[in-house]
């Protein structure tokens, strides 16, 4: 699968309006094949996260973004299915504490990066700084424009200290989140899942892609390259990120490291 053509290159504007969320070309298979595939993504990338774990000279951090309903919690669950946890962890970014308002904005994300060896998702991330703060007119145009700057440099900061990132927009259309949205409502089990909050930003959706559209634009990078990933069809979307992170790992040249000890011919009794 050549996912490639879902990497936003450095400098290249992320193109979304014209990018088709259900897009499907890289799998030929229908949803019950793409569910077999996914299974063998899973094992190989259980497989690597173990190497990943032991060989512990590299991290990982995975940068989930998407609109409501985008589907990150659902792409976490499905494509890290069987990995030890052990080695993985998910930080969640919510609405910042009064704390987090009292410090930089990158306070709150620092302490949440990979260590050797681990694997980290960010279900959202320091982007909500250069989106929702932009939507909502938090800050002034003028200090969140610099951060699309302080953000590379704080991604550079990571890259050069030995972490691999790699970010995703779960990409979807306005009329696929209306149906997940009142799928939400016509299921009193997925209640939980909905506020009346999400349809005043679901007002917002224009505003939502066009600081979507900047902040991949502005902050892909050839070391921390955006993928926008077609999410309409939510087992497509999980065998490309899959795809994505299995060839990540593969590109690594991980190794199990060497036993302290000589075990050439001890028997356990």
């Amino acid at each position: 699968m050549d996912a490639d053509r879902y990497r936003i290159g450095a400098g290249q504007a992320a193109g979304l309006e014209n990018r088709d969320p259900s897009d499907q070309s890289l799998f030929a298979g229908d949803k019950r094949a793409g569910k077999a595939a996914l299974s063998k993504l899973n094992k190989r990338l259980e497989e690597l996260q173990e190497l990943f774990y032991a060989d512990s000279r590299h991290r990982l951090l995975v940068v989930l973004q998407a609109t409501d309903t985008g589907g990150k919690d659902g792409t976490i669950s499905s494509v890290f299915d069987g990995v030890n946890p052990l080695g993985v962890r998910v930080a969640s970014f919510k609405k910042p504490t009064e704390a987090e308002l009292a410090h930089d904005y990158l306070w709150r994300v620092h302490p949440h990066v990979p260590a050797n060896g681990e694997i980290v998702i960010f279900n959202r991330s320091h982007y909500e700084d250069v989106l929702v703060v932009r939507v909502h007119d938090l800050v002034p145009n003028e200090r969140w424009r610099r951060r699309y700057q302080q953000i590379l440099d704080f991604e550079r900061l990571l890259i050069e200290e030995g972490t691999t990132i790699v970010k995703f927009f779960l990409h979807i259309s306005k009329d696929e989140q209306r149906e997940r949205l009142q799928a939400r409502l016509d299921d009193p089990q997925k209640h939980w899942k909905f506020s009346l909050g999400d349809l005043d930003e679901r007002k917002r959706w224009d505003e939502y892609q066009a600081a979507y559209e900047e902040a991949i634009s502005n902050t892909s990078t050839e070391s921390a390259p955006w993928y926008v990933i077609p999410a309409n069809r939510k087992w497509y979307r999980n065998i490309v990120v899959a795809t994505i992170l299995v060839e990540t790992l593969e590109s690594l040249d991980l190794q199990f490291p060497e036993p302290e000890d000589d075990l050439s011919g001890i028997v356990v009794e």
